[in-house]
């Protein structure tokens, strides 16, 4: 008779986790670990890392979860490390070796390079990624051994600066928009080098306004108590950082969570965050069109006294 396994009781969790996501593991195997380690009721992942990536994983707990689509949009920012004179079945260097050549190259030519790929750009989704056409997603057409026409998607490559250069290996910082697979760009930049290149490791550094700075390894995480894992949750408000705050009266701001529009002097906005009166009220995200203030995602009453709770010390961003 096999001995019964203990339920561990979940609670409510709020708040956002910057998550250094390991090497080799999955951004849903991830999540579910800090999960655990959490408790929590409910958890989400705000953008997949491949299990090759490490970095930045923002996870979202509890009311959250409701806001993890604004840092999915969010800009991104990594740190790609390309293996020139060598391209490969996956662009990365889980593939096989398809071809190798001789890489003799300068610096103003990589820089050429780069510049040709910053702004925006079509640029077409490798075989191997979770994209779906038809319902399938791509991989499992490549591991069937079929290549299927793809629709090139335009992005835009902020910037590329050069961090390190060593013969055939090539270390670079992008800034680029959502959707961009820096596997296809590396590959990209060794095409117009002549060289050929496949991604050999990558970092994501940011995510919107949010950076490595006061992340934390799963290692860190499973030594800590809880009081201290909670004690790292930033507030839900996190995620839309970037964003003009409206602050409401109480009167007001009972009327913002019923979904009742309210007008306001202030200038249009595509996305706002909206606070009742105290510091950490965070009532959920709206926009300004016309003179009126309208509710995008709302917080229940029951989330809002759980945020208050969570974080009742700390000042909302200004």
């Amino acid at each position: 008779m096999q001995p019964q396994r203990v339920r561990i009781p979940k609670r409510a969790v709020h708040g956002v986790l910057l998550l250094d996501k390991p090497l080799g593991l999955s951004s849903n195997d991830a999540l579910q670990k800090a999960k655990r380690l959490y408790r929590a009721e409910k958890a989400g992942h705000t953008g997949t890392l491949d299990p090759l990536a490490t970095g930045l994983l923002p996870l979202c707990f509890g009311a959250a979860t409701k806001f993890s689509q604004v840092s999915l949009d969010a800009d991104k920012r990594y740190t790609a490390t390309l293996k020139l004179g060598e391209t490969t079945t996956t662009a990365d260097a889980e593939g096989a070796v398809t071809k190798r050549r001789e890489v003799s190259v300068t610096r103003e030519q990589i820089e050429t390079a780069c510049r040709r790929f910053t702004g925006a750009i079509d640029q077409v989704p490798p075989m191997h990624s979770a994209l779906k056409k038809d319902g399938k997603a791509l991989y499992e057409y490549a591991r069937a051994g079929q290549d299927v026409e793809r629709e090139p998607r335009t992005i835009t490559i902020h910037r590329i600066d050069i961090l390190d250069w060593q013969h055939d290996r090539l270390v670079i910082d992008v800034r680029c928009s959502k959707g961009t697979y820096i596997r296809t760009l590396a590959e990209d930049i060794g095409e117009a080098l002549g060289c050929g290149a496949h991604l050999s490791a990558l970092r994501r550094t940011g995510s919107g306004p949010l950076t490595l700075i006061g992340a934390v390894s799963l290692e860190q995480l499973t030594a800590q108590t809880e009081a201290e894992r909670d004690a790292l949750l930033q507030p839900a408000d996190t995620l839309l950082a970037d964003c003009p705050l409206v602050r409401l009266n109480d009167e007001d701001a009972g009327r913002f969570l019923s979904g009742v529009r309210r007008r306001t002097p202030l200038a249009d906005a595509k996305q706002v965050r909206v606070y009742g009166p105290q510091p950490t009220a965070f009532l959920g995200s709206g926009h300004i069109a016309a003179g009126e203030l309208i509710s995008t995602r709302l917080l229940s009453p029951l989330e809002v006294q759980g945020l208050l709770n969570t974080h009742p010390a700390q000042e909302s961003y200004s």
